[in-house]
């Protein structure tokens, strides 16, 4: 009972780690830079995401460009599309097996069944965790050196945007509930091997005798 509520727990984590890995795909805000200038009702917003750029204006205009261009983009930032998108399919297959694993469900067939079937689908979580902590990270890394570049000028400097922190947060959660599907499966078998079953021995005499039985029956 203890691990079908552990599973049904990383089961919860699992989907807030996927809503998140989708919202920060697709989120615009990966990085954020506010000029204000000598105005501030003239002051803009500009993020910028994996698909797309997007201006806030001060006054509620707000406009975005999508970047068509795969090949113009820099290596991060196509690495970033690649791995967040893999990030987001391989969580998805893995609520789909989980599902049929878990122990609160009647699918899946037998225990042994059962029980593949939800590490499978907590090997899922874990790559897709590394697959959205990865582009994160090193998106992270980039907006910091870049921040930190005397050559670069400040209009040109960005900080890291929700986008990032919802990234690294739901990578979090997938990993976790990775970890806790893995675990949970083969805790039964791992006891089974410290305590192996007993089996009964039948006494030699004992054995003696019955065949000595078999005998006579023959003669």
């Amino acid at each position: 009972m203890a691990s079908a509520s552990l599973q049904f727990f990383a089961f919860i984590l699992a989907l807030f780690g996927v809503f998140g890995d989708i919202t920060a795909t697709l989120l615009p805000n990966w990085k954020v830079n506010a000029d204000v200038g000598s105005n501030i009702v003239t002051a803009i917003t500009q993020m910028q995401g994996l698909w797309m750029d997007c201006t806030w204006y001060s006054t509620g205009m707000f406009s975005c460009t999508l970047k068509y261009s795969i090949l113009s983009l820099p290596v991060y930032i196509q690495a970033a599309r690649t791995t967040m998108v893999l990030s987001c399919i391989l969580s998805a297959f893995g609520i789909c097996i989980t599902t049929v694993g878990m122990k609160c469900t009647k699918l899946g067939g037998d225990t042994d069944s059962k029980s593949h079937a939800c590490f499978a689908g907590g090997i899922c979580f874990i790559l897709a965790g590394i697959f959205g902590l990865v582009p994160t990270s090193w998106y992270t890394r980039e907006i910091i050196s870049n921040f930190l570049d005397q050559t670069i000028p400040e209009s040109s400097k960005h900080e890291p945007g929700g986008a990032v922190y919802t990234g690294f947060i739901s990578a979090g959660f997938l990993l976790i509930a990775g970890v806790i599907f893995c675990t949970s499966c083969f805790k039964k078998q791992h006891g089974a091997w410290i305590y192996p079953p007993k089996q009964h021995h039948i006494p030699s005499t004992e054995q003696e005798r019955n065949a000595g039985y078999n005998l006579k029956d023959y003669v």
